[in-house]
């Protein structure tokens, strides 16, 4: 995600992701390339298009999608998977529409970033700390079943 950051306009960012992975060199693309590609389903397609996220082009009842909305949907899996909302996506995928010299948007993305660090850590060391008291868990339980099964052998 980050290298977008500095993008100004859609189709830019379209270029600076799709050159990140560099695994189509595609324009157009059918909802059903970009499921299987992303491993996603029509639906949370058809959802982000409803929500704004992507804006497909139609022929006829076919949607067509273009390398930036492409790009979009990269950056919006991206940023469910380190925990953003997609309110949240898409205030910072608005931003670029802003075209301010990109101060706001690195500045708004900047903030949203270390603010999700912040929270992932503190994730990661309320899972550690689950994982620690679970293990100590399963080491009493464990002695205590050897010492129940001890006792039934004999």
């Amino acid at each position: 995600m980050s290298e977008a950051l500095s993008i100004l306009n859609g189709e830019d960012l379209a270029e600076v992701v799709s050159a990140a992975d560099d695994s189509t060199k595609k324009t157009q693309f059918s909802i059903g390339d970009l499921a299987k590609e992303f491993g996603c389903t029509l639906r949370t397609l058809r959802f982000y298009e409803d929500k704004g996220l992507i804006n497909p082009k139609r022929d006829g009842l076919n949607r067509v999608y273009n390398r930036r909305d492409r790009a979009r949907l990269k950056l919006v899996l991206m940023g469910k998977r380190v925990g953003f909302s997609l309110s949240e996506i898409r205030d910072m995928l608005d931003l670029y529409d802003l075209r301010d010299g990109q101060v706001t948007q690195l500045r708004v993305a900047l903030s949203k970033f270390n603010e999700q660090i912040a929270v992932l850590e503190d994730q990661r060391q309320n899972i550690e700390q689950a994982i620690e008291e679970l293990s100590r868990t399963v080491e009493i339980v464990s002695g205590m079943l050897k010492h129940k099964e001890a006792e039934e052998a004999q």
